[in-house]
């Protein structure tokens, strides 16, 4: 096993999965949330360890491993990615004073009368990823640990839950990936729900569509600011952000660049870009990881000279705001043309009845590879081809158009952070079974 685990914590679920191969593996599995009989070396939590017992005294350093969080692996083998002490408290202390500069940014010129002003919601998050990533491991349950905000935890990502827990618990933020903020604000019983108390919708993973950004603006009663962050495993979920007036005047940037974290563009040499070209974006700071578990040459390549390889294009403008256009991997060249599919995609969002949509490349003999799309539409709606093309080719360049639509009345497959799987949505059409 790569990660070199010596103990399985898990649930039910995953234990009836994968608890026959435990015992192959030598590795003991302690359950949480089940009754009954265990697989043979599984062992009920509640017995193994006694509530309020004291814990072995352990001495640690501030440069000590602290985290094993695994990349999501959307676009190759998950990584296992290695935090420090200092790194993980570095990306926490940098997620508050972000908070505080945008606070400052965005505070009223004259303050609020008590006397006159309901008294404010106190901070409650929503867990909606899971803890083994790093959205929900670190900026969201950690971060209402160190600052000691309610957390409302779900077990599984579910729209119509959500809006439930929302309305009861009073959350005042709501971080996940875009699809999860679309999947909420375009669930049939939105409005049988009060969401008047959220402040914030948006979190990371993934580009938002500017469509997107100008629903939520509009969804919520104007109460709730739509906002993203750009955070990495690698940085432990720190990085630019996007909120309040900023987003909603550069609804395709992902913020301005941040205190405690250096930001540049190089080419495939390695050298500076200008703002405005476009390159791979490199991020430097203490809440960078120390490397990749057992994977010397990815740290290698990954981490060079302190700077973090991102492997994500993008460019800065003149007020250091970062733009990412794509992943390396997934921007399409097709005939000598650059395609950057969440470009694409947010062009296609726009159109009437768009769900979901993940926009890659497939081989063609001529071109080298063709952009083609894959859409759910919003249940109940229908999509034209036809008119969608011709809605498209207002807002983009003709060679970017789709060539190929695979139109899906199932939802799109996403990995366990809620990410739209490209890859496997490629390799399924490519053997023929999609």
């Amino acid at each position: 096993v790569d990660a070199g685990a010596k103990v399985l914590i898990t649930d039910r679920e995953r234990v009836d999965r994968i608890g026959d191969r435990l015992s192959a593996l030598n590795i003991p599995g302690l359950v949480i949330r089940a009754e009954g009989e265990l697989p043979a070396g599984c062992d009920h939590l509640a017995d193994v360890v006694t509530p309020g017992a004291p814990m072995p005294a352990v001495d640690v350093a501030t440069d000590d491993d602290a985290t094993i969080l695994f990349t999501s692996g959307t676009t190759g083998v998950p990584k296992g990615a290695v935090s420090t002490n200092r790194a993980v408290l570095s990306g926490l202390f940098a997620f508050a004073c972000r908070t505080t500069v945008e606070a400052i940014r965005w505070a009223p010129d004259t303050p609020p009368d008590p006397a006159t002003t309901p008294a404010p919601v106190p901070p409650c998050f929503i867990l909606t990823v899971p803890l083994f990533h790093v959205t929900g491991c670190v900026p969201v349950m950690l971060g209402s640990v160190a600052t000691g905000a309610k957390l409302v935890m779900m077990h599984k990502w579910d729209p119509l839950r959500a809006l439930q827990l929302i309305d009861r618990e009073k959350v005042t933020n709501f971080v996940g990936v875009p699809t999860m903020s679309h999947d909420l604000i375009s669930h049939p019983d939105f409005e049988k729900y009060d969401t008047s108390s959220l402040k914030n919708v948006g979190g990371g993973g993934a580009p938002m569509a500017p469509e997107l950004v100008r629903k939520i603006e509009g969804s919520f009663e104007g109460k709730a600011s739509p906002q993203l962050g750009y955070g990495l495993t690698e940085t432990n979920g720190y990085g630019p952000g996007n909120t309040g007036p900023d987003y909603m005047e550069k609804p395709s940037s992902t913020g301005r660049v941040v205190p405690i974290m250096q930001v540049k563009i190089v080419d495939p040499n390695d050298s500076e870009q200008p703002n405005g070209e476009v390159g791979e974006v490199c991020l430097a700071g203490p809440m960078l990881i120390r490397g990749y578990w057992n994977r010397p040459e990815a740290t290698a390549e990954t981490i060079r000279n302190g700077w973090l390889h991102t492997g994500d294009l993008g460019y800065l403008d003149d007020e250091g705001f970062l733009y990412v256009v794509d992943r390396i991997k997934d921007m399409v060249l097709r005939g000598g043309e650059n395609v950057y599919c969440s470009e694409v995609e947010a062009a296609i969002f726009e159109y009437e009845g768009i769900h979901e949509v993940a926009v890659f490349g497939l081989p063609h003999d001529r071109l080298g590879e063709e952009v083609v799309a894959a859409v759910h539409p919003t249940p109940g709606t229908s999509i034209d081809l036809d008119e969608l093309s011709a809605f498209l080719a207002e807002r983009i360049a003709p060679f970017k158009i789709p060539s190929q639509w695979y139109i899906r009345e199932e939802p799109l497959p996403r990995g366990a952070t809620g990410k739209i799987l490209k890859r496997e949505i490629r390799d399924r059409i490519l053997d023929g079974n999609f």
